[in-house]
């Protein structure tokens, strides 16, 4: 199944599945969003916080219920994600996953960084297309003109962003893929492994990585666990976006080179996604073709209805 395209007066509304939310940034992104001409509602438990662990937005269930509650509303064309940092984890399983695929039209959904958990359980569990991009109460949408612009044309104008591409993005492995665009934020990728259930994306995907804040001999930890579970077992290209404060670039990219570029499929180098300026929105679940030469990605399938 697959959602509506936004059009000027659809509803959306804002969730917190993960970390607490700055309510000044909240305000900032809600005021944008209602300047595209887009209804915007705020969920009750948006500005919670947990009572004693600070690094979350709320009680778990609460979260959860939240999430559930807005997808599951036939009056609620998108929910988006106020913002990451951590949590999703931790409610993940406390979703009401046959309610939500009860809904005859999916809502859009957005979110990246801690949100690729959710994005993988709703791949999994729902086959709907998702979009990995900025959020709403963080500086990466609310500072960011160029990276919230891309959000808003990728939901309400898609036919005008088929191709995409970043200012420094060069090929690893040149080729031609194509394949459904999974993936996300890699340490997320491989804290998913520890579930009963997980399993790698299937055959002929091509995936998106992008971290923060790890080292690279982090970033190999990672790479390696994903590469030990058969992550990347039958995946047709790879798509590698922004490696925000995780070391001197060079460093990084050695690391990514010897454990990812080594697989010898079609891969580029800094396509724009992630933690960056202009940060692209990323279409997850449909399929695209990636041509590794000249450093391009391009929608084969519309994400929408």
């Amino acid at each position: 199944m697959k959602p509506a395209r936004l059009r000027p007066g659809s509803t959306v509304e804002v969730v917190a599945p993960a970390g607490p939310v700055p309510e000044d940034l909240l305000d900032k992104g809600v005021a944008i969003l209602r300047s595209w001409d887009l209804e915007v509602r705020v969920g009750e438990h948006v500005t919670d916080r947990h009572p004693r662990l600070g690094y979350l937005a709320g009680q778990d269930a609460v979260r959860a219920a939240e999430l559930t509650r807005a997808w599951c509303d036939p009056s609620v064309d998108a929910v988006l994600c106020a913002r990451g940092g951590y949590g999703s984890l931790r409610m993940v399983d406390l979703v009401d996953w046959d309610a939500m695929a009860s809904r005859s039209t999916p809502p859009v959904f957005v979110g990246s960084s801690d949100i690729t958990v959710l994005h993988e359980e709703i791949a999994a569990r729902l086959r709907v297309p998702t979009f990995f991009g900025p959020m709403v109460a963080t500086d990466g949408f609310v500072s960011d003109p160029v990276a919230a612009e891309h959000l808003r044309r990728s939901l309400l104008e898609p036919e005008s962003v088929r191709s995409l591409t970043g200012p420094a993005t060069v090929p690893v492995v040149d080729g031609v893929a194509r394949g459904v665009l999974r993936g996300g934020n890699a340490s997320l990728l491989a804290a998913v492994l520890g579930a009963e259930d997980a399993v790698p994306p299937p055959d002929g995907c091509l995936v998106l990585l992008e971290d923060i804040t790890e080292d690279p001999y982090r970033l190999d930890g990672i790479l390696t666990q994903l590469l030990r579970a058969g992550w990347f077992t039958g995946v047709n290209g790879i798509l590698l976006g922004s490696w925000t404060n995780c070391g001197p670039p060079a460093d990084v990219r050695a690391v990514l080179d010897d454990l990812v570029g080594n697989l010898g499929v079609p891969t580029v180098w800094e396509l724009g996604f992630g933690h960056c300026d202009g940060q692209l929105t990323m279409p997850l679940g449909v399929e695209a073709e990636l041509d590794a030469a000249n450093g391009t990605v391009t929608l084969l399938e519309s994400p929408f209805s």
